[in-house]
């Protein structure tokens, strides 16, 4: 099978979720802190025209924030990456289509883009899952045996198998 179609190692699918988990988590944290500080009342400050009322508003910051922590750690990961795709799509729809923003604008001006990047991403975290570095999988996943690799789990199905004499044992 040629290289660049060659399904990749386990290992390298579970390191590529945790990364792809963790900057995104991160980067929703990071977004939702300020929103969390005066959560009932974020989107009157930043000028918004006909907010959402304060409860919305609250939930729209503890969405980003749980949901960004969740990601982090891997718990509850795709309960919280649909709720942050659901939000990213809120945004979408609220502010950036309404607005009439650009996908990508010129430096200083509003886009969509960031929240298009983040709706994609985290849709991507709930169709494949946590992956092997997370609370769930140390939580719910009772047996990863027989698992392909396509789950972003390591099983022992999954790994090659070496003969001793082509490992270099006994040479």
């Amino acid at each position: 099978m040629f290289w660049l179609t060659r399904p990749c190692p386990p290992w390298a699918v579970s390191t590529a979720i945790l990364l792809a988990r963790v900057v995104v988590g991160v980067a929703f944290v990071l977004h939702g802190w300020p929103k969390i500080q005066n959560p009932t009342g974020w989107m009157n400050t930043m000028g918004a025209e006909n907010p959402p009322s304060g409860t919305l508003q609250a939930v729209a910051a503890g969405i980003e924030v749980g949901g960004g922590a969740l990601l982090v750690i891997g718990l509850l990961t795709r309960v919280s990456a649909v709720a942050l795709a659901a939000q990213m799509i809120a945004a979408l729809v609220l502010v950036h289509i309404p607005h009439g923003d650009q996908f990508v604008a010129h430096p200083g001006q509003p886009s969509a883009e960031l929240a298009c990047v983040y709706l994609a991403v985290t849709i991507l975290i709930s169709a494949v899952g946590p992956g092997a570095c997370s609370v769930d999988t140390i939580l719910f996943d009772r047996s990863s045996r027989g698992r392909r690799v396509t789950t972003g789990r390591v099983s022992a199905d999954s790994l090659p198998v070496t003969s001793p004499s082509r490992a270099g044992v006994g040479r």
